[in-house]
């Protein structure tokens, strides 16, 4: 059986791509692979910033358009895994319900302050 594939897109400053380079180095020691430019990946992880402007609008697009990703890979999958959403950074800890309550086909949103555990929530 090959790992599950991630990919990580990040929205915002400096310090997202800094969160976003370490997403990925804490995803790959879990034994997840980075999915190949595009393949659908088994995870998608979307780190957002709550500063720079239109990283909200930016989210909630590619959450928009992930759910009929999530919704094929769910069909493909029958009964295996399928496709896992996440959320995280500074903006997912601070709307948090607002997240959840816009795109509830997301599985996961963590804030910055628990990027390590990303691997344990999955």
């Amino acid at each position: 059986m090959s790992a599950r594939t991630y990919e990580v897109r990040t929205f915002g400053c400096q310090m997202n791509v800094h969160d976003s380079e370490r997403l990925a180095g804490l995803l790959e020691d879990a034994g997840y692979a980075r999915a190949e430019a595009g393949a659908t990946p088994d995870v998608v992880v979307l780190n957002t910033c709550a500063v720079r402007e239109n990283a909200d609008n930016r989210l909630y697009g590619n959450l928009s358009h992930l759910k009929s990703s999530k919704d094929a890979a769910a069909a493909a999958a029958a009964g295996g895994a399928g496709m896992q959403i996440a959320v995280g950074g500074c903006l997912a800890q601070k709307d948090r319900g607002e997240i959840t309550r816009r795109a509830p086909w997301v599985d996961v949103v963590f804030g910055t302050h628990n990027i390590g555990s990303l691997p344990v929530l999955l």
